[in-house]
């Protein structure tokens, strides 16, 4: 196959990622805002969600990945505002993994073993950040993720 049909192909992962990286960021931050309300009678749910995206600059074009009235697993899923993990997640997967890469070692011990006793095996010990700042040595880096994406 040739070289150029590869970066093609490679390249078409990364088709759409502005939008949808958008759209998930939007849900994410409509959740939370959900979650600190402390008063929900009377709520227009379409007028807060307008509200909400409106306030962050949303453009019209892009909605968040779902509408308020079809995102019930927020609230009786045990996401409780915690939908916002799934790019965080990736973000702390990339950094990670970007981590060993550029060790030179990408099966590197000393980092694996770091990592299984940090972030896994002693993932209950602390906030997950500081389980992972003792792994990383700081905090993660969203560059990696960024550049997964597409978008740096």
């Amino acid at each position: 196959m040739p070289d150029s049909l590869i970066a093609k192909i490679e390249n078409s992962a990364l088709f759409n990622q502005g939008f949808m990286t958008t759209e998930l960021i939007a849900a994410s931050i409509l959740d939370m805002k959900f979650h600190e309300l402390t008063e929900v009678q009377d709520l227009d749910v379409d007028a807060f969600e307008k509200q909400q995206m409106d306030a962050i600059g949303l453009m019209p074009e892009i909605l968040p990945r779902y509408r308020s009235t079809n995102f019930s697993h927020i609230f009786n899923g045990g996401y409780s505002a915690g939908y916002y993990a799934y790019t965080w997640a990736e973000v702390l997967d990339k950094d990670a993994f970007n981590y060993f890469k550029s060790s030179g070692d990408l099966f590197n011990p000393e980092l694996a073993a770091s990592f299984r006793k940090n972030c896994l095996q002693e993932c209950g010990n602390d906030e997950g950040m500081v389980q992972y700042r003792k792994f990383r040595g700081q905090d993660p880096d969203y560059e990696p993720y960024l550049k997964a994406r597409g978008l740096k």
